[in-house]
C-alpha cells in the first residue's frame, strides 16, 4: 500500500511493507476458517446465507491483492488501488460477513464465548465503534498522512510502513462495523446516525481526494498526471464502496420497517378479536 521515496523529493515507488505478508497469510487463514466455519453450522442445521461466505472471501481477495497482488498504473495510481483494496473495500466485505456472529455461533457455552462477547460488550468497544469516533479514526488517520510529512516519514522507515497499513485496515474495518452494525456489539446506534456518519466519512474522503488531485502528500513529487488519475481512482472508488455500504443500511431499513409493520398489523389483529 506504500510508496517508499527513492531520495528525497523523487516520486515514491509502491512497494510492500513488512506486515504485507504475514497480513496476507493471515487473510488466506481467515477465509479458510471462515469457510470452514459457515459450513460446519449448516451441516448441524443452521440457516448461514452463502452471501456472506462470498462476502468474506472477496474481502480477503482484496486486502490480498491490495497488499501483494499487481496494481496498474503509475506509483500513486497503484497506491491509491491498493488503498481502495485494502482500507475500504476490504473491510466493507468483511463487516457484511457478520464474522464476529459467525464465530459466536459456533463457539459452545463456555469460558472463550464469554469472554468474547465480554469484549465486544466492553465499553471500550462500544466507543470504538461508535460511528463518529470510528469515522474520525478513520478518516483522521488518511489526512494525516496524505496532507503532512507522515507519508514521507513512514516510507523511509519500513516497519513503520508497515504499521501504517495495519492501521489502514484496522480502521477501515472499524467504520465499516461501526457504520454496517450487523455483529453483536455493545450500543444500539440508529440508522440516522449510521447514515450522517456515513455521509460525513464520505464527504470527508472526497474532499481528501480532490485535494490530492491539486498536490500530492509532501515530499514526494509524483507526475502530474500520475497524481491525477491516483485522485480520480480514490475520488470514485471511494463513492462505489460507499454505495454499498449505503446499500446495506437501505436493506437493515426495509427490514426495521417490515418488522414494524408485522406488529402493528398483529397488534390490529388482536385488538380486533
Amino acid at each position: 500500500m506504500g510508496a517508499r521515496p527513492r531520495r528525497r523529493g523523487a516520486a515514491a515507488v509502491v512497494t510492500a511493507g513488512p506486515v504485507a505478508a504475514p497480513l496476507v497469510l493471515a487473510c488466506v487463514l481467515a477465509a479458510v476458517g471462515y469457510a470452514v466455519g459457515a459450513a460446519q453450522l449448516r451441516r448441524r442445521g443452521d440457516a448461514w446465507p452463502w452471501r456472506r461466505d462470498c462476502a468474506v472471501v472477496a474481502g480477503c481477495a482484496a486486502v490480498v491483492w491490495g497488499l501483494a497482488g499487481p496494481v496498474p498504473g503509475g506509483p500513486f495510481t497503484a497506491h491509491a488501488g491498493r488503498h481502495l483494496l485494502v482500507a475500504m473495500a476490504g473491510p466493507a466485505l468483511l463487516a457484511a460477513g457478520r464474522p464476529l456472529t459467525l464465530v459466536l455461533r459456533l463457539l459452545p457455552p463456555g469460558a472463550p464465548r464469554r469472554g468474547l462477547l465480554r469484549v465486544a460488550h466492553s465499553p471500550a468497544a462500544g466507543w470504538l465503534l461508535f460511528p463518529p469516533v470510528a469515522a474520525a479514526v478513520d478518516l483522521g488517520g488518511l489526512w494525516l498522512l496524505y496532507r503532512t510529512d507522515l507519508w514521507a516519514a513512514a516510507h523511509r522507515d519500513p516497519l513503520a510502513g508497515g504499521l501504517l497499513e495495519l492501521h489502514m485496515l484496522l480502521a477501515g474495518l472499524v467504520l465499516a462495523m461501526a457504520v454496517c452494525r450487523l455483529d453483536p456489539v455493545r450500543g444500539r446506534c440508529g440508522l440516522p446516525l449510521r447514515a450522517v456518519t456515513l455521509l460525513a466519512a464520505g464527504a470527508a474522503h472526497a474532499v481528501l481526494a480532490k485535494s490530492l488531485y491539486v498536490a500530492g502528500p509532501p515530499g514526494t513529487a509524483f507526475a502530474a498526471a500520475d497524481l491525477r488519475a491516483g485522485a480520480r481512482l480514490m475520488y470514485y472508488g471511494g463513492d462505489a464502496v460507499e454505495v454499498f455500504l449505503a446499500l446495506v443500511l437501505a436493506v437493515q431499513w426495509y427490514a426495521a420497517a417490515g418488522r414494524r409493520r408485522a406488529r402493528r398489523a398483529a397488534s390490529v389483529a388482536v385488538g380486533a378479536r
